[in-house]
């Protein structure tokens, strides 16, 4: 038996755009997903996922990776819950050659499924850590970041980037433009605030809704681009310790990403109480349409006025994670 963790992420910015080759710089959170994997006599997988939320409901499903758990979930949330442990079992078998490994598949997490927090990277993350472990045979934080990246675009139909699964097998801050991927050092304190509306977007719809715009209009294209420029600036801004500069450039980057139509009332209106709050900067984190922003405080002030605002049903503080994928004792 081996247990592995990984954290979740928020983006500082990038999210969208880095699908088109922009970069982005996403930064792991002090949340964590953790995954237990216990070797079988036989070939068959069982996850126990009782932490694993859609939407409210609780996903527990066993038996052989053809099953399907009978609960009151929409198929394709379902489908990709159980899509993204499956796929991850399957690179720790190809990675250790053992293509007959059975598994009992344990799963808590401390990140919103479907938020904007990076819950499937994480999971992923750990779950080939750990499955890989269990079979004798350690995997560098590359190329289990690789072989996530891996799961997370075939189950997301190719549409995924290498930033969410590469920040939470590293840890810290990094940047992610295309292929290429670094961890950014000497990152100055983020002090992170999160608001949660209790929701989440559709990935793949939101996705796919940006892909429409930028087809059809050449300013979406450009709106794209500007995500890229942000980020750009962004980096100087984060060498330099400049906060003030890093909050600027998370507003541009919000009202960007809120004329591709990835943002939702609720998400609007967590980052205008955080603002109204005199967060340095606030914004949408990860795909939109509900689930979470980020704003840079650190006074209470945000975290208050966010406990205050209707439909945000959680806020809290999440440090900077500087570690990634690791083994946790038993």
């Amino acid at each position: 038996m081996v247990t592995s963790s990984a954290p979740g992420k928020v983006y500082l910015f990038g999210e969208h755009a880095v699908v088109y080759g922009e970069p982005a710089v996403p930064c792991a959170i002090e949340r964590r997903a953790s995954v237990t994997a216990t070797r079988r006599d036989d070939e068959a997988l069982r996850v126990d996922a009782g932490d694993l939320t859609l939407d409210g409901f609780t996903v527990e499903y066993s038996g052989g990776t053809d099953g399907r758990p009978d609960v009151d979930v929409e198929q394709p949330l379902l489908e990709a819950a159980m899509g993204y442990v499956n796929e991850a079992v399957e690179q720790a078998r190809d990675a250790t050659g053992r293509p007959e490994a059975g598994f009992d598949v344990h799963i808590d997490s401390a990140i919103p499924l479907g938020a904007g927090l990076g819950s499937s990277a994480a999971v992923v993350v750990a779950a080939i850590d750990a499955a890989t472990r269990e079979l004798g045979v350690t995997l560098d934080s590359e190329e289990i970041a690789d072989r996530a990246y891996q799961v997370e675009h075939a189950v997301q139909d190719g549409e995924a980037s290498r930033a969410d699964t590469f920040c939470s097998a590293m840890g810290g801050a990094v940047r992610v433009e295309g292929d290429d991927c670094r961890r950014l050092e000497a990152v100055p304190n983020l002090p992170f605030v999160i608001g949660y509306d209790g929701g989440s977007g559709d990935t793949g719809a939101l996705v796919s809704g940006v892909r429409g715009l930028r087809a059809e209009y050449d300013f979406a294209a450009d709106t794209v681009e500007a995500i890229g420029d942000v980020v750009r600036r962004g980096e100087d801004a984060l060498a330099a310790a400049d906060l003030d500069e890093l909050g600027r450039l998370m507003d541009f980057n919000h009202g960007l990403l809120s004329a591709l139509g990835v943002s939702s009332r609720s998400l609007d209106a967590m980052v205008w109480a955080a603002r109204d709050a005199d967060a340095r900067g606030a914004k949408l984190t990860g795909a939109g349409g509900g689930g979470c922003i980020v704003a840079l405080d650190d006074t209470d002030g945000t975290e208050t006025a966010l406990r205050y605002t209707p439909g945000c049903e959680d806020a809290f503080r999440a440090e900077l994670d500087t570690e990634g994928v690791r083994v946790e004792e038993r």
